[in-house]
């Protein structure tokens, strides 16, 4: 079964650490559990046009969460923080965030 580029890169994440990454050319996305740093890397050069040069991977757990009388767990993610190449050209998608 192959996996499409769409079905790998889940969502941007977007906080004040991540978006400090972005002038090292550093970008942080949500992942597919089951995706690895190759899969990644390849569907980030497919959606975004550009060149990858490291992919760092981590699970994330999910945090504790209370509601009144009710708690849970958030759900677990996996978080890929993608390096590009110095020739490359950044991803326009973070361009106007910060």
């Amino acid at each position: 079964m192959s996996k499409f580029a769409q079905d790998i890169i889940l969502k941007p994440v977007v906080t004040e650490e991540s978006m400090l990454g972005t002038a090292e050319k550093k970008y942080t996305f949500v992942v597919a559990k089951d995706a690895n740093k190759i899969e990644i890397a390849k569907a980030v050069e497919e959606l975004f046009g550009v060149k990858v040069d490291k992919v760092n991977t981590m699970n994330v757990r999910g945090h504790f969460r209370r509601y009144g009388r009710f708690e849970g767990y958030k759900p677990s993610w996996k978080k890929a923080i993608v390096t590009l190449t110095e020739d490359s050209k950044t991803i326009e998608f973070f361009d106007g965030m910060f």
